[in-house]
């Protein structure tokens, strides 16, 4: 991949802000659990309202990650939130924060493997799914998703990812798939 731009430039994702109705017990979750620090926090009047901003960052460079705004509807027909992602540095690290939703009591949660990631699943206390994931060193083509057992050992758990994910279509090495998406975005 020498020569070759490693991202698009004029834009990065850097935030995200979402509602909630028990801010209490949603920055709890956060800070404790997720291990967020809250950066800042006050009152914001809107055309609609005031609005509860609370400001969450893991990172000091950062001034926030997550944005809790007060205002979520006590009940909705439909959570327009799919997901909201973290990565992972490590397998290890998956482990914990795995065994810390477990500890919470947290609702759904399912550890897999998309072939190309080692995720977990889970549902925050207002009913958000989160996802923890690490990157594998494959690609396979997407959507694919199947169960994986957290309590075979790291070296067996990685082994048996590999082998399911050589069996599906699109296999590669994920240099060769980013690669292939450098061309497409015009970075190569």
């Amino acid at each position: 991949m020498n020569g070759m731009k490693q991202a698009r430039t004029g834009l990065s994702l850097s935030h995200m802000g979402f509602y909630v109705s028990d801010m209490a017990r949603v920055e709890d979750f956060y800070t404790r659990v997720m291990e967020f620090t809250v950066t800042d926090r006050g009152m914001l009047p809107t055309p609609h309202g005031a609005v509860q901003l609370v400001f969450l960052s893991r990172d000091p460079a950062v001034h926030h990650q997550i944005v809790l705004a007060s205002g979520r509807p006590e009940h909705l027909v439909f959570n327009p939130i799919n997901q909201i992602s973290f990565t992972a540095d490590s397998l290890a690290t998956l482990r914990q924060f795995h065994q810390r939703f477990v500890s919470e009591g947290l609702e759904e949660i399912n550890p897999v493997t998309h072939g190309n990631a080692i995720s977990i699943y889970a549902r925050d206390p207002e009913g958000n799914r989160l996802e923890l994931y690490i990157d594998t060193p494959w690609y396979v083509d997407q959507p694919m998703r199947v169960p994986v057992d957290f309590h075979l050992p790291d070296a067996e758990l990685m082994a048996a990812v590999e082998q399911h994910a050589r069996e599906l279509p699109g296999f590669r090495p994920r240099s060769a798939w980013q690669g292939e998406m450098a061309e497409r975005m015009g970075l190569a």
